[in-house]
């Protein structure tokens, strides 16, 4: 064996060269990689007794991707086209072993092998798209080649995986080899290749499948039209869907040039941008400085919920998806078996949908056990509270299970909104209490806002971390604070959306602002979404507010076929003239003479006090990073990845622009505008939130 550097060997099986990279986690293609495999194929080629070479990895994949911490940085060592340029005009059958993923760039590395041969295991992909590129070493141009132009535009704008039974149907790959065995299996592969005289199969050179495509926009029009709504305010997958057009429509090399135009747009772009910082934001996320990564961990094998509703379902779901037996606790049997039937329901859904078998819903539905008993929940590792949002009621519950949970238990609140240090109080045990704030709904929503109290130990804010990555969340840690990060920040911009609609503007003007800077939808339309009448109490409703006097009327949103709009059989929505008039007679009331409010204003009264209030949680300590925020709000509230969350926002629009409209609406509308004391500073040092440590 020949070291040709410090992660590539080179060496021979009789006739057969292997090439092995060894570059942990993931064998990226850093600038190392890169000449390492330009080097070992280089003597692998020179060797006159080389017949065929092998590329194999070790570790627990093959090349998963780019090295994304070189982007932006001077290029060093030899190109990846220069080293897919070796590999591809080879005089010697290459062939590609893969395990794991590969992905990115590392599947155009893959591609511009003659063969490849993967373990059943194994998945590809090119998920560039999810970072704001798309893939620019000629993934593009060889992938509809292969697998043919509808998986391609699939793949690429989706980012998908795509496990290998697949990618052996579809001609992405040549062979199966047995789950650990895939060395021994290429290299008989690369012998069978050999001892057959098969030729040099270049990607490159495969024109049918693009060939039939070619004369038929209408294959781009309806895979445009089928997923607008998915791809709606990215440049990313337009310029995927650009570059695979170039692939039917030009010749290779022409096709590799337009790819790398559409890729340099998109890398140089402020989308690209943002989303590279989205990308690391959610791994820094996981980083707590006052909590050692070797911090015990307290066992979590059983959960149990208090509370079968929509919220304690979904979290339910959650723990059964992994194979964390759960009890749910209820006070009515109705109530309980009207939950434990809405989360069969929701696992009937997905089997329908083919992404579960029935036998998987049976397991899971077995993991979940039904009780009218809060005694049942004594020997849980881990009790998670999803009861009414009233202190009175969670202080009770708290109190109760002090005496019922095991020593070493867990206790957490779903609050969205209370003191944990309050709700802690009720027990004997402060250090084993933790919010753990799930999102609706609760199985499908990413984010966890895990918040810690002040006596919080730090065993159990790991064991929530932990258990937030186990359970496919993203985990965010954060202090006690009314609202906690999100909902604090939330309730700045619901304010200003109902002040600007007693100052001039319809619900629907302020929806359509918000829809339009890439919020699936606005705070109105949201509230019908949800319901106006969560919170809403009939008999203390003294039409006070716009909402009162709505729900007076039985416009209660969607369910009611009216609230803030009017809704068609699909609850297709439209602005309502009774809506309209209401705020007319609630303007007068109040001596108000409607102003004409440009767009720009609407959206910033909305975001900049947003951000003017994230600074003052960084301020207070609530948050650890400005990043940590912008996590919150893109996985928790729909803020658009491609802005990069409020606090990155804030710095792109600059932090002097958000100063300078708070310092004004403050002088003219009073303290809620007060600027944070770190905004001022931050701007008086000329610094931005990224320069926070």
């Amino acid at each position: 064996m020949t070291a040709i550097n410090s992660v590539t060997d080179l060496s021979k099986d009789g006739d057969i060269a292997v090439i092995t990279l060894n570059s942990p986690p993931v064998n990226a293609l850093s600038a190392g990689v890169r000449d390492g495999l330009k080097g070992a194929f280089d003597a692998a080629i020179k060797d006159p007794s080389v017949k065929a070479i092998v590329l194999i990895c070790e570790g627990k994949t093959f090349i998963a991707g780019a090295d994304i911490s070189e982007f932006g940085k001077p290029p060093k060592g030899a190109s990846l086209f220069e080293v897919e340029d070796t590999i591809e005009s080879a005089p010697k059958p290459v062939v590609a072993a893969i395990h794991g993923t590969a992905l990115g760039g590392g599947l155009e590395v893959a591609l511009c092998a003659h063969y490849r041969i993967a373990v059943p295991s194994a998945k590809c992909g090119l998920p560039e798209v999810n970072i704001g590129i798309l893939p620019g070493a000629g993934g593009t141009q060889r992938l509809p080649r292969i697998v043919g132009v509808e998986e391609a535009l699939a793949m690429v704008t989706s980012g998908k995986h795509v496990n290998a039974k697949q990618c052996l149907a579809s001609g992405l790959i040549d062979e199966l080899a047995p789950e650990g065995e895939l060395r021994t299996a290429a290299l008989a592969f690369a012998r069978k290749i050999v001892s057959e005289a098969r030729p040099l199969r270049k990607v490159r050179d495969q024109n049918e499948k693009v060939e039939a495509a070619r004369g038929h926009p209408e294959i781009f029009a309806e895979f445009r039209k089928a997923h607008a709504r998915q791809f709606r305010g990215f440049n990313a997958p337009e310029n995927n869907i650009r570059a695979i057009e170039a692939a039917v429509n030009l010749p290779f090399d022409e096709g590799l040039k337009e790819e790398r135009r559409l890729f340099i747009e998109l890398f140089t772009g402020p989308q690209a941008a943002a989303q590279r910082y989205v990308f690391f934001a959610e791994r820094q996320v996981w980083k707590l400085p006052d909590i050692p990564d070797d911090t015990a961990q307290l066992p979590v094998r059983k959960v149990g919920i208090i509370g079968a509703g929509t919220m304690g379902g979904g979290i339910a779901m959650n723990f059964a998806n992994v194979g964390i037996a759960v009890t749910i606790v209820e006070v009515q049997d109705a109530a309980l078996q009207r939950g434990l039937g809405v989360i069969r329901k929701n696992y009937d859904n997905t089997a329908a949908k083919g992404r579960l078998t029935a036998a998987d819903v049976d397991k899971r539905m077995g993991l979940i056990k039904g009780s009218l008993e809060l005694e049942s929940l004594g020997d849980c590792d881990l009790i998670i509270e999803a009861v009414f949002e009233r202190m009175e009621i969670k202080k009770e519950v708290f109190a109760k299970l002090d005496r019922i949970a095991k020593q070493g238990a867990i206790l957490a609140s779903n609050t969205s909104y209370l003191n944990i240090d309050e709700i802690a109080t009720a027990t004997k045990r402060p250090d084993a209490v933790i919010g753990m704030h799930f999102f609706s709904p609760a199985n499908v929503m990413r984010l966890l806002e895990v918040v810690r109290g002040e006596k919080t130990s730090k065993p159990v804010i790991a064991t929530a971390m932990a258990i937030a990555k186990k359970i496919g969340k993203i985990g965010v840690l954060v202090g006690v604070c009314p609202g906690f990060v999100g909902n604090r920040m939330l309730a700045q911009r619901q304010r200003e959306a109902q002040k600007l609609v007693m100052e001039g503007a319809m619900p629907w003007d302020v929806d359509r602002v918000l829809y339009d800077f890439g919020f699936p939808m606005g705070p109105f339309a949201m509230s019908d979404l949800a319901g106006l009448d969560i919170g809403w109490v009939k008999e203390n409703s003294r039409g006070e507010t716009i909402r009162d006097v709505l729900c007076e009327m039985d416009r209660r949103g969607q369910k009611t076929g009216a609230g803030y709009y009017d809704y068609d059989e699909k609850r297709n929505r439209k602005p309502s003239p009774v809506t309209e008039k209401i705020i007319s007679e609630f303007r007068a009331r109040a001596g108000i003479t409607a102003r004409k409010i440009e767009d720009g204003e609407i959206l910033e009264r909305c975001i900049y006090p947003m951000i003017n209030e994230g600074a003052k949680i960084l301020e207070e300590g609530k948050a650890i990073r400005a990043s940590d925020i912008d996590i919150v709000w893109i996985n928790g509230y729909g803020w658009p990845v491609y802005e990069g969350g409020p606090m990155y926002y804030g710095d792109a629009v600059g932090l002097g622009k958000v100063l300078d409209r708070m310092q004004s609406w403050h002088k003219s509308m009073g303290d809620v505008f007060k600027p944070a004391a770190l905004l001022e500073k931050l701007v008086a040092e000329g610094k931005g939130f990224k320069d926070l440590k």
